[in-house]
């Protein structure tokens, strides 16, 4: 027992993979994921099965694929399937286990397995709970004052945070995690569960990461892409960003990739608590996201979409264990389902019969399939790491792309001849995938979908999911929507 490895996983909500300076980002500030990277295995082709909040991190903390834990929408009201978590397989060895930040589970307070969680919800008071950042500022003097920057909890538009910097969820999450390692059990592992909130919006950095970037230096979304028309999916993926202006979108990815720099640099605190404590060396360090941001690319923000700002992460394996794949970059298809296996496997820990991820380390495979959402918006996806195919049954529109030689997604090759052994490949791949409701997307085995009648602007009147004055505590939240 005493020579298993300790390990730090630190997720963060709405990171691409491209943003990150060892991925080669002209922008972004991460020196220190950069070394991290230098230092572990990157991997470059690391997938979002189901990029959104919720569905991402049931496959995160089970192993599954949506098709198996029983979400691909957003179903902030499912429990946790009965299986043996990520957590709880390590406790089930004789970890410790802890977890700081988001949990994004139902019910709320439920720990999945972990020892203890200081939870940090982003406001979500409709299911009767207060979570312990609440309970924080509200015994440091900013009882309820946490979303009055007045910045939506699904907008783009920004402004710098408006309250001390102690304060700040970055800052705050960090804090609560150094104590939590400084308590550790020194007779036992520990498993550390880092889960920061941002860069999802409210984009609220604070004004010393805001001033690492000049506005004349944040790059914008490039254009040129050759299937943007008409359609109507088109038109309902690209319905949020529309009111946007150029300078707005500038605005917006600057302060992005400020949220992005705070973070990094909050690592570096806990890196720092790791060393001094006497437990860096034996700690295996993992970076990622539960999904990215398309920031704009193709007029489309967040999530919800498979173009590769919002469904290809970041993933990091690092720290003195893994010295055996120091400086690695791979190119291998993996997902959020082989985080669970890869660690678990790396600390000499059974996995699971449940899981379906593979042990990224030593395992491959060839083909990966995603899903978002029921109705007009779902989509599918199929990709073997070098093409990937994007289904959209409202309207049958198919589009291919060679997310290697094009990562930008400019071109789709789907209806070119010399791609049709390509797109046959991955189409058939992807209906043997479908089920429930999707089926009637099919006649005869291909695929139809369903007429997409047309386009008419929704309203918004929420502004996003705006929040506002959290005190008093309001009984009547729990019928106030998701948020």
């Amino acid at each position: 027992m005493s020579n298993r490895k300790n390990v730090l996983l630190i997720s963060t909500d709405h990171w691409s993979a491209p943003l990150m300076g060892c991925a080669g980002h002209p922008t972004v500030m991460t020196p220190t994921l950069d070394q991290l990277a230098a230092d572990g295995i990157r991997f470059t082709n690391c997938f979002s099965t189901c990029p959104v909040c919720i569905p991402a991190r049931r496959s995160l903390m089970t192993g599954m694929t949506p098709a198996s834990h029983g979400d691909r929408v957003y179903s902030d009201r499912m429990p946790m399937p009965p299986v043996t978590t990520l957590a709880q397989a390590f406790r089930n060895a004789g970890y410790q286990a802890f977890a700081v930040g988001k949990l994004h589970v139902y019910p709320q307070r439920d720990r999945i397995g972990f020892d203890d969680v200081v939870l940090m919800e982003e406001g979500r008071y409709d299911f009767g709970n207060v979570d312990d950042y609440q309970i924080w500022l509200g015994e440091n003097g900013f009882t309820g004052r946490e979303f009055l920057h007045g910045m939506g909890n699904n907008s783009y538009l920004t402004r710098p945070w408006h309250l001390p910097e102690e304060a700040h969820p970055t800052t705050w999450a960090t804090y609560q995690m150094m104590r939590q390692m400084k308590r550790k059990d020194p007779t036992r592992p520990a498993l550390w569960y880092m889960s920061y909130q941002f860069p999802h919006p409210p984009l609220v950095p604070l004004q010393t990461f805001l001033d690492f970037y000049a506005p004349e230096e944040v790059d914008m979304p490039e254009g040129g892409e050759d299937w943007l028309d008409d359609a109507t999916i088109l038109h309902l993926l690209r319905e949020q960003a529309d009111p946007y202006t150029e300078k707005d979108i500038r605005r917006a990815r600057r302060a992005f990739y400020a949220l992005c720099t705070h973070i990094d640099y909050e690592i570096r605190n806990l890196i720092g608590t790791l060393r001094e404590s006497d437990l860096l060396k034996d700690t295996v360090i993992v970076f990622l996201s539960d999904h990215g941001d398309t920031l704009f690319e193709h007029g489309i923000c967040g999530k919800r979409t498979f173009y590769q700002g919002s469904t290809n992460i970041p993933l990091l394996i690092s720290g003195e264990p893994v010295q055996a794949w120091r400086g690695q970059v791979s190119d291998r298809l993996a997902c959020l389902e082989d985080v669970m296996p890869t660690l678990l496997a790396l600390c000499g820990i059974e996995i699971p019969e449940t899981v379906e991820g593979i042990d990224l380390l030593h395992d491959s495979r060839e083909l990966l399939y995603g899903e978002i959402g029921e109705g007009k918006k779902a989509t599918r996806m199929a990709t073997d790491g070098r093409h990937k195919l994007i289904y959209y049954p409202c309207g049958n529109v198919l589009q291919l792309f060679d997310i290697q030689n094009d990562p930008k997604e400019k071109h789709d090759l789907s209806r070119l001849p010399e791609y049709a052994g390509v797109r046959e490949r991955l189409t058939g791949y992807l209906v043997e995938h479908l089920h429930g409701d999707d089926l009637n997307w099919l006649k005869d085995g291909r695929l139809i979908g369903f007429e997409a009648g047309p386009y008419a602007p929704a309203p918004d009147y929420g502004l996003y999911n705006q929040r506002g004055l959290h005190w008093p505590t309001p009984g009547g939240y729990a019928n106030c929507g998701k948020t």
